[in-house]
Protein backbone atom coordinates (compact mmCIF):
# COMPACT_ATOMS: atom_id res chain seq x y z
CA UNK A 1 0.00 0.00 0.00
CA UNK A 2 1.36 3.41 -0.98
CA UNK A 3 0.45 6.64 0.76
CA UNK A 4 1.32 10.15 -0.35
CA UNK A 5 3.11 12.47 1.97
CA UNK A 6 1.43 15.73 2.92
CA UNK A 7 3.84 17.57 0.61
CA UNK A 8 2.93 15.34 -2.35
CA UNK A 9 -0.78 15.69 -1.63
CA UNK A 10 -0.44 19.47 -1.35
CA UNK A 11 1.50 19.63 -4.63
CA UNK A 12 -1.18 17.61 -6.45
CA UNK A 13 -3.88 19.87 -5.03
CA UNK A 14 -2.01 22.95 -6.28
CA UNK A 15 -1.72 21.43 -9.76
CA UNK A 16 -5.45 20.69 -9.86
CA UNK A 17 -6.20 24.26 -8.77
CA UNK A 18 -3.81 25.68 -11.36
CA UNK A 19 -5.56 23.63 -14.06
CA UNK A 20 -8.85 25.34 -13.15
CA UNK A 21 -7.47 28.90 -13.49
CA UNK A 22 -8.49 31.20 -16.30
CA UNK A 23 -11.69 31.28 -18.30
CA UNK A 24 -13.88 28.24 -18.87
CA UNK A 25 -16.97 27.75 -21.00
CA UNK A 26 -20.15 25.73 -20.87
CA UNK A 27 -21.05 24.21 -24.23
CA UNK A 28 -24.60 23.22 -25.14
CA UNK A 29 -24.87 20.21 -27.46
CA UNK A 30 -27.72 19.24 -29.75
CA UNK A 31 -30.03 16.45 -28.63
CA UNK A 32 -33.33 14.95 -29.71
CA UNK A 33 -35.02 15.32 -26.32
CA UNK A 34 -35.47 19.03 -25.69
CA UNK A 35 -37.74 21.51 -27.43
CA UNK A 36 -36.60 24.93 -28.58
CA UNK A 37 -38.84 26.51 -25.95
CA UNK A 38 -37.29 24.46 -23.14
CA UNK A 39 -33.75 25.34 -24.27
CA UNK A 40 -34.63 29.04 -24.64
CA UNK A 41 -36.30 29.21 -21.23
CA UNK A 42 -33.37 27.37 -19.60
CA UNK A 43 -30.76 29.71 -21.09
CA UNK A 44 -32.73 32.74 -19.92
CA UNK A 45 -33.22 31.34 -16.41
CA UNK A 46 -29.80 29.80 -15.74
CA UNK A 47 -27.34 31.70 -17.95
CA UNK A 48 -28.98 35.12 -17.80
CA UNK A 49 -29.42 35.34 -21.57
CA UNK A 50 -32.01 37.66 -23.02
CA UNK A 51 -34.61 36.23 -25.38
CA UNK A 52 -32.68 37.05 -28.56
CA UNK A 53 -29.42 35.52 -27.23
CA UNK A 54 -31.18 32.34 -26.19
CA UNK A 55 -32.93 31.97 -29.56
CA UNK A 56 -29.62 32.51 -31.38
CA UNK A 57 -27.85 29.89 -29.25
CA UNK A 58 -30.69 27.38 -29.71
CA UNK A 59 -30.55 27.94 -33.48
CA UNK A 60 -26.76 27.53 -33.61
CA UNK A 61 -26.99 24.29 -31.60
CA UNK A 62 -29.74 23.00 -33.90
CA UNK A 63 -27.81 23.82 -37.09
CA UNK A 64 -24.18 23.24 -36.06
CA UNK A 65 -24.51 20.82 -33.16
CA UNK A 66 -23.04 22.87 -30.32
CA UNK A 67 -22.61 26.40 -29.01
CA UNK A 68 -20.69 28.08 -26.20
CA UNK A 69 -23.38 29.49 -23.91
CA UNK A 70 -21.55 30.66 -20.77
CA UNK A 71 -17.99 31.83 -20.01
CA UNK A 72 -16.65 32.41 -16.49
CA UNK A 73 -14.43 30.82 -13.85
CA UNK A 74 -14.28 27.04 -13.54
CA UNK A 75 -16.35 27.07 -10.36
CA UNK A 76 -19.10 29.24 -11.87
CA UNK A 77 -19.18 27.11 -15.02
CA UNK A 78 -19.51 23.97 -12.89
CA UNK A 79 -22.55 25.47 -11.15
CA UNK A 80 -24.20 26.43 -14.45
CA UNK A 81 -23.35 23.02 -15.91
CA UNK A 82 -25.04 21.23 -13.01
CA UNK A 83 -28.16 23.41 -13.16
CA UNK A 84 -28.53 22.86 -16.91
CA UNK A 85 -27.97 19.11 -16.51
CA UNK A 86 -30.70 19.11 -13.87
CA UNK A 87 -32.97 20.54 -16.59
CA UNK A 88 -31.99 17.62 -18.86
CA UNK A 89 -29.84 19.66 -21.26
CA UNK A 90 -26.77 18.07 -22.82
CA UNK A 91 -23.87 20.31 -21.73
CA UNK A 92 -20.12 20.02 -21.21
CA UNK A 93 -17.44 22.27 -19.75
CA UNK A 94 -14.04 23.02 -21.26
CA UNK A 95 -11.21 25.50 -21.08
CA UNK A 96 -12.21 28.66 -22.94
CA UNK A 97 -10.61 29.11 -26.35
CA UNK A 98 -10.50 32.66 -27.63
CA UNK A 99 -10.91 32.88 -31.39
CA UNK A 100 -9.93 36.52 -31.66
Amino acid sequence: MSFMSNAQSSEMSKKRSANKRGKWEVILHNDDRNTFDHVIDSLIEICGHNYLQSVQCATIVHNIGKCSIFVDTHDECELVLQELQDLDLLVTISKYKSYV
